[in-house]
């Protein structure tokens, strides 16, 4: 039986074994506990991406991934999360039982509240001094449409705490917290059977397309969250449509999933799934100009909708996660630098070890970047935007969240608890 190395990620299904085992007695085995180097490698190529398509005319967001495909980096930030909570969590599952498995849990949501709440307090600080900077048209506050959180501050202050106002640039984190808060109860389901996880997932996700149950006459079954006290909008990111994706990459490193087959013919299978795909992308209707693309985009939006997390969407992912486990090799060995290389591999085994940083510290680089691009928005708007200072305030903005993951994997490390114990020793 496989076991999975170093450090944590694909934007695929990663071998956790070879056999497919009954489902009493994969749900009793703990997930893995040590990490793949595929999942830290997609999760942090997903950090890059994200900060890139936050920052407000960017134009290198005209050619991240999402302009080839339904999917995006959200995809995979979002099943590589899955697969590190199993990791994180499904171990404690395993030995502590139920409640401390919940409760290691529980102490996660709390983080990642408290992170989002702590988040939308300084974007929002730094857009109201950033008015006040530049008082000559530019409306920061306004580009994030925060003034109805200013104009009526004592009501939307008690929704921003309870989740029910969530504005848009804001909505990643609560979904992250709702399938959090799902969990545990995956894990009581497979306690029973796996087979009765599957079965909550794909009810949950069917009852989250809005746009299809409306078509059907069943809008009044549609599950979603309230966004803002004086309008009708939802949450964004449906939680109950993208807990798919989360739960299919948890199922993988749980072993709830055997992985896949490494199969020529299912390569090709997924690569044709993956070029299909491009004529109907974003790519297809504005570079290719493609009329019919653009028809049958606007006849069926509900099958790749991005909020409540539509079925194409999911289709795509899932064989482009296949290209890039099958071409990354047996645990990543065709990502991984060779030892005794030349300069080459020597440069490479450099960047792949700041990639992999990135992914490893996912949550403190993704409130930063979150942070961070709307400052480089501003860089822009006070430089221009001319493929030189493109080029100039990406890169800063590289360095920048590279930074972030270096200082919070030292502060993460606790060395003046080190420093302590060696001066002990001695």
């Amino acid at each position: 039986m496989q076991t999975t190395t170093l450090a944590a990620g694909t934007a695929a299904p990663h071998g956790a074994t070879t056999a497919t085992t009954p489902h009493s007695a994969a749900a009793a085995k703990p997930a893995a506990t040590t990490r793949d180097v595929r999942l830290d490698f997609f999760r942090g190529i997903a950090m890059f991406i994200i900060l890139i398509a936050h920052t407000p005319g960017n134009w290198v967001t005209r050619w991240i991934p999402a302009r080839w495909g339904f999917s995006d980096a959200t995809e995979i930030f979002v099943f590589c999360s899955g697969m590190a909570s199993a990791i994180a969590f499904g171990a404690v599952f395993a030995k502590r039982g139920m409640w401390m498995g919940t409760a290691r849990v529980a102490f996660r949501t709390w983080q990642v509240y408290w992170a989002h709440i702590a988040l939308f307090f300084a974007i929002a600080a730094t857009m109201v001094a950033l008015n006040g900077i530049f008082p000559d048209g530019r409306d920061y506050v306004g580009q994030l449409n925060l003034h109805p959180f200013f104009n009526n501050a004592q009501t939307n202050l008690l929704g921003l705490l309870t989740l029910t106002y969530v504005p848009n640039y804001f909505d990643i984190l609560p979904m992250y917290l709702v399938i959090l808060a799902m969990l545990p109860l995956m894990v009581l389901l497979s306690r029973a059977h796996v087979g009765l996880v599957f079965a909550a997932m794909f009810i949950l996700w069917a009852f989250a397309q809005g746009r299809i149950l409306e078509m059907i006459g069943l809008e009044a079954f549609a599950l979603d969250f309230p966004a803002e006290p004086w309008s009708e909008r939802t949450w964004f990111f449906n939680p109950f449509g993208w807990q798919l994706v989360f739960f299919t990459g948890f199922a993988f490193m749980m072993r709830w999933l055997p992985a896949p087959p490494r199969a020529g013919w299912l390569f090709l299978v997924a690569l044709a799934v993956v070029l299909a795909n491009i004529p109907l992308s974003n790519i297809g209707t504005r570079e290719l100009d493609l009329d019919w693309a653009r028809d049958w985009r606007s006849a069926n939006s509900a099958l790749f909708f991005k909020s409540d997390f539509g079925i194409l969407r999911y289709v795509q992912f899932l064989a482009l996660a296949y290209v890039a486990w099958f071409l990354a090799g047996p645990m990543g060995a065709r990502i991984r630098a060779r030892e005794g290389g030349g300069i080459g591999a020597q440069i490479w085994a450099m960047v792949l070890a700041v990639i992999m940083k990135v992914g490893q510290q996912s949550l403190a680089v993704f409130v930063f970047s979150m942070f961070f691009a709307r400052l480089m928005g501003v860089m822009f708007d006070l430089m221009g935007r001319s493929h030189a200072t493109m080029v100039l305030v990406n890169a800063i903005g590289f360095a920048a969240i590279i930074g972030i993951a270096y200082l919070a994997a030292w502060f993460k490390s606790q060395p003046w608890k080190t420093r302590r114990q060696s001066n002990a020793a001695a």
